[in-house]
């Protein structure tokens, strides 16, 4: 093991983590890098082949593009939970100062990344509306490779930990279900041994006793398994916890995605114009979005948590799962805001007769839509960046690469779910003549019925919330 200089002999993150995090940089950039290709071939095809010889190339050029793409998220998929996760190790979760500044960490990790994100938008939407979709792909592409190279100019500085002679958690926790399945006739005399031996401060909780099955007492048919101790049931309790919290945060996931989608469509149907013969391109409008990130975390870091802290004597302030809960009220608020300010949009196209003019823009400020966006940065704040802690901390410490791609799984899922539930709507409220929620006529369509319905499925979701989150047993109580 090596740490750096004067921070003690103390256990850090895994070199494991580093060298997939590398190995994310590297499919990213080979996805970005031909990204920005099939965006340069069709310019440069159209100049070489004048005689049209090469009927094959668009399709090619597709098959490129689309390659690109699932490349780029394969990058993402490994370099995201990793990199995230090394940068959090590099804190000692045993010393009271490093524990608070790695609370903080998460913050200021979420504040770089929609800083950048928020700033892309603005830049990157004029240049591919206004200059050119292969410069477009290749500025973030560079910037990655600068990136690389500062992450890797670091790594004599980093702290490291390679373990060994271990079994793997995969292991541990799946063997603990097995066992469990194994000795569901085990009575619970039997089981009552182990917890004896272990003494009273490890008896194991009263969450998923099925588990317990799994403490099958040393004299009893050893030949058909391994004996899993307390500590590895509990183990595989913690990891069976995170569930419900996943799973009820996917209706967020779902309002999360209507910022890049519906929200763009509403501003398209706005008046843009910034200045006089400057219109801005709509999807700059989650430009907001990173704006209110970047303006609010700096306050939720250095004022709401040291007064939050002087009342609840946790470093964070308050409980993660608080913090979560708080955002998803918050974008229930958002919800409600955006189906009230889709009224109003929908009430000026027919007061001024151009329901059936859906290329006329409607002569209403795009400023109305502000609000729903910054209410979405303000819930991503607590939501997004309490999550990211959640299945960092309370999952093994071996699988922390796999708590932050949990996490990543649900923005990924719910934007599925919010594809699937779109088709389903159009489905049931399309056809035989009619307009659909989702009509390519938005002032035919109804936005905000859909947006009511969302604010509704988030009630009903933090409802649930609420019921896992109150029973749910922190993995290390004493350090939240």
């Amino acid at each position: 093991m090596r740490s750096k200089a004067g921070w003690g002999g103390k256990i850090f993150s895994s070199l494991l983590y580093y060298l997939l995090s590398i190995l994310g940089f590297k499919s990213y950039l080979e996805g970005l890098g031909l990204l920005t290709l099939s965006a340069v071939l069709p310019s440069l095809a159209d100049y070489v082949d004048t005689n049209k010889s090469m009927s094959c190339c668009p399709k090619l050029i597709v098959i490129l593009f689309f390659f690109s793409l699932y490349l780029v998220a394969v990058g993402q998929g490994g370099h995201k939970p990793c990199i995230q996760a090394f940068g959090a190790d590099q804190f000692d979760g045993e010393d009271p100062k490093e524990r608070n500044a790695k609370s903080s960490f998460f913050n200021w990790w979420f504040l770089g990344v929609c800083g950048s994100a928020a700033v892309t938008v603005l830049a990157l939407s004029y240049i591919q509306d206004n200059l050119s979709w292969g410069l477009g792909f290749g500025i973030p592409c560079i910037l990655m490779i600068i990136a690389l190279v500062i992450f890797l100019l670091g790594t004599r500085t980093y702290r490291y930990c390679i373990k060994r002679d271990e079994t793997s958690p995969f292991v541990r926790i799946g063997g603990v279900f097995v066992a469990a399945v194994r000795n569901c006739h085990t009575t619970p005399s039997t089981i009552a041994i182990e917890e004896e031996a272990c003494g009273a401060s490890h008896h194991s909780s009263e969450q998923f006793k099925f588990l317990n099955k799994a403490l099958l007492s040393p004299d009893h048919h050893k030949e058909e398994g391994k004996v899993y101790t307390i500590s590895e049931v509990e183990e595989a309790k913690a990891v069976l916890r995170l569930f419900p919290i996943w799973a009820t945060n996917l209706v967020y996931a779902i309002v999360y995605a209507q910022a890049s989608t519906f929200f763009t469509k509403q501003g398209a149907t706005l008046d843009r114009t910034l200045f006089p013969g400057f219109k801005i391109p709509a999807a700059s409008l989650q430009f907001f979005i990173g704006l209110a990130i970047v303006l609010f975390i700096p306050l939720y870091d250095r004022i709401f948590v040291p007064i939050a802290r002087t009342f609840t004597t946790k470093p964070s302030g308050i409980t993660m799962l608080q913090r979560v809960g708080i955002g998803m009220l918050l974008s229930a608020a958002c919800m409600v805001v955006a189906a009230l300010v889709e009224i109003k949009r929908l009430n000026t196209a027919k007061e001024l007769g151009l329901v059936d003019r859906p290329n006329v823009t409607i002569p209403m400020s795009v400023w109305w839509l502000v609000p729903q966006y910054v209410l979405s940065g303000i819930a991503d704040v607590f939501t997004l960046v309490g999550l990211q802690e959640f299945f960092y901390d309370q999952v093994p410490s071996e699988l922390r690469s796999v708590g932050i791609a949990l996490y990543q799984s649900i923005l990924g899922l719910g934007s599925l779910l919010s594809s699937l539930l779109v088709s389903v709507i159009e489905e049931a409220t399309g056809g035989y003549g009619r307009y659909s929620w989702f009509s390519n006529n938005l002032n035919r369509a109804h936005l905000d019925y859909f947006y009511w319905l969302l604010a509704g499925l988030s009630v009903v979701a933090f409802a649930a919330y609420l019921y896992f989150a109150k029973s749910y047993i922190y993995k290390r109580p004493s350090t939240m």
